[in-house]
């Protein structure tokens, strides 16, 4: 199969490489193009994975573009098609369409200084661009990263942030969960990721802030964000959790003449705030 007879119909067939549990609820899957082509990503975007039988479903790129012997996908086991992957083994074979979307312009970020800000499963699609940014760092400015989950069992990549925590490229590194169960360790904060913000160094002109989590994370940071000086089109949201064909045909995901698959999901704050229902 060449690319010039691949349609964004068509889902191309891949193989599971490898299994990882990250979580109770989490498995990294490393999949592989059947026809040893790259997927050709860009930070942000993200894949229709297709089982037979059983469905397709959207699912963010967990791995940066510079992986180019397969990719990454984080998924959580909460509907049709991803409990049936949670079930799947290494050797199983399932369909990919895509890469879609429009990612982090990685151009526009050379030179800034970055914040990331993720929450739960949005810490899986901003790996892809963190990664990619330490694979590129002279290119880019400080960066820092603020991570926060439910508890310390739900910390994705654990062994990936212990070691980003150690570099001597990243300026600042915090994390924190919602609450720490009898018997857990934990070292870090204990609150919601808003209460990271305020004790971390930026200078919001030379700052861009990235921010991906659940639907409820998101007004409250840009809110944490503009009262440090951020201005709105230094912030840079993704909006995954809206996405279903990937093609801009289903309508799931428009909001008004938008459609998050193919105008996001990565969207510059100002281009949606007035935008009702977009956060």
């Amino acid at each position: 199969m060449t690319r010039e007879n691949i349609t964004i119909y068509t889902p191309r067939p891949a193989t599971i490489k490898r299994i990882e549990q990250m979580t109770e609820n989490e498995k990294l899957f490393e999949i592989a193009l059947d026809d040893n082509m790259p997927l050709g990503h860009n930070p942000g975007q993200f894949v229709e994975v297709s089982i037979m039988g059983i469905g397709e479903a959207p699912i963010s790129i967990s791995s940066p573009p510079t992986k180019t012997d397969g990719f990454e996908l984080c998924v959580r086991a909460v509907g049709n098609v991803t409990k049936a992957m949670h079930a799947m083994n290494v050797g199983d074979k399932l369909g990919i369409r895509g890469p879609f979307g429009n990612g982090f312009n990685t151009s526009m970020l050379k030179g800034r200084d970055l914040l990331f800000i993720c929450g739960g499963l949005g810490f899986a699609p901003m790996r892809s661009l963190i990664n990619y940014v330490l694979a590129y760092r002279r290119d880019y400015g400080e960066v820092a990263i603020l991570y926060g989950c439910k508890r310390p069992c739900d910390l994705l990549f654990a062994d990936e942030v212990r070691r980003w925590k150690s570099m001597d490229g990243i300026l600042d590194h915090h994390l924190t969960v919602d609450e720490v169960c009898e018997g857990e360790s934990w070292e870090h904060d204990i609150g919601v990721i808003t209460t990271l913000i305020p004790k971390t160094k930026f200078d919001p002109e030379t700052t861009y802030a990235l921010v991906c989590g659940p639907p409820v994370m998101y007004r409250y940071v840009i809110k944490s964000l503009k009262e440090r000086g951020m201005p709105d089109d230094h912030i840079i949201v993704s909006l995954e959790r809206r996405m279903k064909c990937g093609l801009g045909k289903c309508g799931h995901c428009q909001i008004n003449s938008t459609y998050v698959c193919q105008d996001g999901p990565v969207f510059v704050y100002s281009e949606i705030k007035d935008l009702q229902e977009a956060l």
